[in-house]
Formats: structure tokens, C-alpha cells, sequence
């Protein structure tokens, strides 16, 4: 029957969930958000649906989402997501009678009730075999680093809620810092730096608007501006305002100094022959996250590494799950399934 059974790889962010299919390619990516009514576990729509509600629904219906810094905070949710989106990838009529095999990954200092969790809720979404791999490791593998080989690659991945950065060779993790800073922290930050200076309220998908469209990490690397819409603080009615790339820069990398620390750390931590190995490679970074603009000068002027975004950088997570699940022999998974 392990003829019949598919290969699901899941990259289970705070902000969006990327779903990749054996043969297939990535099928899925969707916010991770859904919309519930208050005090029940009544799912009225998830993902990209969920999204269209964001600010337009009456009080006893929230928008929320059930990954919080890459763990599940609210298990029943999580698990109708899951189940929404293995269903919507996957069309194949025996998949309730033979159940696919599926690599999620999670931040390299998940805790073992953590894990359990994603597991529990995985397997409840109608997952057979499990697997589950630390982000770095995948998004190593999805950028095109051989990580069999026992030579350093330092990798930082900017997810929505957490930052993984993390010291490979040989297949292995050698140090590693999980960050709870990244792009939902990079949001926020622009929203109070528009409330504090022009007196605006904006909303979430406002302040990612002005993020990817003006957003930006060191100086005179970037001369765009947005003009955006919210509600004045005095008198509640509506006002336009324009943001420019180089008002951005202070917020963004004050708000960027925790990951800049922990690649620090990290280095730090890292033995001599393995940093002389990063030295040369520099430094891979993906992740959504990392698409600010100057973010790779930004950390190649404080470590005096370079550092490059890799290739479709926010898909190199699950494209590396699907890599590994697709090339884990039958023996392996079921040595791993047992344990």
C-alpha cells in the first residue's frame, strides 16, 4: 500500500503556511490565520478567506492565528487548519484508507511537549508517518547546501514569528539561537513608529503593505515611499500619509538588533575550523523576512561576513522538507516511525 501513499512536506509559519506535495511542487501557500466565533471552536473560514475578514467582522467573530513564534497555541484550531489544507493538496480518494507521510518543521529549540503537540495535531489532521525537522536544517537543504558534507554553513532564517539561526555541518546543527523577532515584530514596529510620528492608526495588513512596498535595513539602499490610509488618533477620521525607505531605517534595525546578537552568539559558540568555513561560504539567509530590503548589508557590515539571500527564499523551508522526506528510504521512515 506504501505505493499509494503520498509525501507531504508542511512549513508551518506564524504568518503563512506553505504545503509542497510529492511530483507536485509547493500547491499551497495561505496565510496561516482563522476566523472563529468568540467562546466556541466554530471555524467560519481559513486562510486566504480568513484574511478578507481581517478588520470587517462583527465583535463575536476574531481573526487569529494558531502558530504563535512557530508553535501551536491553540491545538483544535491548528488541527482544522491542518486538516483544511492536507485535504485541499492532496485529491487523492484513498488517502483516508492510506495515509500520507509528512515533514513539518519546527524552530531548532522546540521543547519535547512542543513537539508532541505538533505531532498530536498533525496525526489528528489525518497525517500518517510524521516526521519533523528543525527549520535551519530545511531551509538549508531547500537553498541548495549539501549539509552531508562536514564543512560550517551558517544559516539565519526570518520567518513570521521566529528567527532560527543555526551552525550546519554534516548533517547536524553544531549551535543555534531561536529568535522570537522577525516579520510580525517588523509590522509592529512600523505600525507604532506611523501611531508615535503622524498620529495614524493603520492596521496589520496596512503596516506589511508598507514593509514590502518601502521597507528597508540600511541606508540609501532603497528610495521608495507608499502612501497609505488610516485613522488620525484626534479626531478618528480618515487621513493619507507617505512613508518613505529611509524614515524606515532606524525602527526596522533597532527592532532587528536581537538577531543581530544572536548571529553573534552563534559565531561565538562556533568551533574554529567551522568558522573559517562560514568565512568563505558566508552567510545563507531565508525566510520571508529576510526580503527587507538591506537586510543582508545590514548583516554583513556587523558580522564582516557576506551574506546572501537565497534563491525563492521564503519557499527554501518547505522545499527542503520535501527534498528530505523524498529521499528518506522506506527503512529509514519506518525505523523513525517506531521511535
Amino acid at each position: 500500500m506504501s505505493f499509494f501513499r503520498q509525501n507531504i512536506a508542511i512549513d508551518l509559519g506564524t504568518s503563512t503556511i506553505l504545503v509542497g506535495v510529492e511530483k507536485k511542487g509547493i500547491v499551497i501557500k495561505a496565510p496561516s490565520m482563522v476566523a472563529v466565533k468568540n467562546g466556541t471552536d466554530n471555524v467560519l473560514a481559513i486562510g486566504d478567506d480568513a484574511v478578507v475578514l481581517l478588520g470587517r467582522t462583527p465583535g463575536d467573530v476574531s481573526i487569529i492565528r494558531p502558530i504563535q513564534n512557530g508553535v501551536i497555541s491553540s491545538y483544535t484550531v491548528t488541527k482544522r487548519m491542518l486538516e483544511y489544507f492536507m485535504d485541499k493538496a492532496v485529491r487523492n480518494p484513498l488517502k483516508r484508507i492510506v495515509k500520507p507521510d509528512v515533514i513539518i518543521c519546527i524552530p531548532s529549540k522546540t521543547t519535547g511537549v512542543e513537539k508532541r503537540a505538533v505531532e498530536k495535531a498533525c496525526r489528528d489532521a489525518g497525517a500518517g508517518r510524521i516526521f519533523l525537522i528543525e527549520e535551519p536544517l530545511a531551509a538549508a537543504v531547500g537553498a541548495g547546501v549539501d549539509i552531508s558534507k562536514p564543512a560550517g554553513n551558517l544559516i539565519v532564517d526570518v520567518g513570521g514569528g521566529t528567527t532560527d539561526i543555526a551552525v550546519i555541518s554534516y548533517e547536524g546543527i553544531i549551535s543555534s539561537r531561536s529568535v522570537k523577532v522577525a516579520g510580525d515584530v517588523f509590522d509592529d514596529v512600523i505600525k507604532n513608529y506611523i501611531k508615535k510620528k503622524y498620529g495614524i492608526l493603520i492596521g496589520d495588513r496596512t503596516a506589511e503593505t508598507v514593509k514590502i512596498e518601502a521597507g528597508c535595513m540600511f541606508k540609501n539602499s532603497r528610495k521608495d515611499s507608499v502612501t497609505i490610509q488610516g485613522s488620525e488618533l484626534q479626531s478618528g477620521l480618515p487621513k493619507e500619509v507617505t512613508i518613505t525607505s529611509d524614515e524606515l531605517v532606524e525602527p526596522l534595525v533597532d527592532a532587528c538588533l536581537p538577531i543581530l546578537d544572536a548571529v553573534k552568539e552563534v559565531l561565538e559558540e562556533t568551533p574554529p575550523e567551522l568558522a573559517a568555513d562560514i568565512f568563505g561560504r558566508g552567510i545563507i539567509l531565508t525566510g520571508g523576512g529576510c526580503l527587507i530590503e538591506g537586510f543582508d548589508a545590514l548583516l554583513r557590515t556587523v558580522s564582516g561576513i557576506d551574506a546572501t539571500v537565497a534563491d525563492d527564499a521564503q519557499k527554501c523551508v518547505v522545499k527542503g522538507c520535501l527534498k528530505i522526506l523524498n529521499e528518506m528510504p522506506e527503512a529509514q521512515k519506518n525505523e523513525i516511525s517506531r521511535v
